[in-house]
């Protein structure tokens, strides 16, 4: 049966319903003048090295959103790290179907100075004493062939696990963008290596997902 998107209300609750099966500690973040949360999940070992994950920075992008709960509902993550995972950073984009968020933003422009939107400063904020070895962001791309990815670190991290891999000075991508995106900031400090992964949008939700979810497991493997 093909996959159909639920309200975020509903993801929220299937990632709340994993607090018990699954040992997953969920929280809400509050966003700063804004009436709304972005949920922050927490799983594995505090000890093991942390992996970040995040998806939904632009709402009509939501295969990422359904691939990080499938890779934890479905036991996929790697057991060798930790995980700080944020299943949606654009909560009201995502109800709307939208790129950008209530306010009209693309919140991937605003993760400079500290975070120029909510949402950008709800994860800046709960970030600001980690550090991670990967993290990941996963989007999709109306006008891609097939799956491909941004790379930034000195790993070859995307070389393994997609036949196109990106990677651009984030220099003039910071300057290209008008703002620095989430993969930017965290190679600017938080994370050792930044990878933003992009599906085709023409594919079937079910198969965006599928791709997601390989790429995921596949950059996570590269870091044995």
């Amino acid at each position: 049966m093909p996959l159909s998107l639920p309200t975020y209300r509903e993801l929220a609750q299937r990632w709340k319903n994993l607090r018990d099966s699954h040992d997953v500690r969920v929280r809400e973040v509050a966003c700063v003048g804004a009436p709304r949360t972005l949920l922050c999940a927490e799983f594995g070992d505090a000890a093991l090295p942390a992996i970040h994950l995040s998806g939904g920075v632009h709402g009509d992008e939501p295969a990422g959103v359904l691939a990080l709960l499938r890779l934890v509902e479905s036991g996929m993550l790697d057991r060798a790290f930790s995980y700080r995972i944020w299943p949606c950073t654009n909560p009201t984009g995502f109800d709307a179907r939208t790129r950008v968020n209530a306010d009209g933003v693309d919140i991937n422009r605003t993760f400079g100075r500290g975070g120029t939107s909510p949402e950008a400063s709800a994860v800046i904020m709960s970030n600001r004493d980690r550090k991670f070895v990967l993290a990941v962001d996963l989007h999709e791309d109306d006008q891609a062939g097939g799956p491909y990815c941004y790379e930034y670190g000195d790993r070859a991290i995307g070389e393994r696990i997609v036949p196109e891999c990106l990677r651009p000075d984030p220099i003039e991508e910071a300057e290209l963008l008008g703002g620095l995106s989430l993969s930017l900031l965290m190679r600017r400090g938080a994370a050792d290596d930044a990878i933003t992964l992009e599906t085709p949008a023409h594919a079937t939700l079910d198969e965006r997902v599928d791709m997601h979810v390989r790429m995921v497991q596949a950059a996570i493997a590269s870091l044995r």
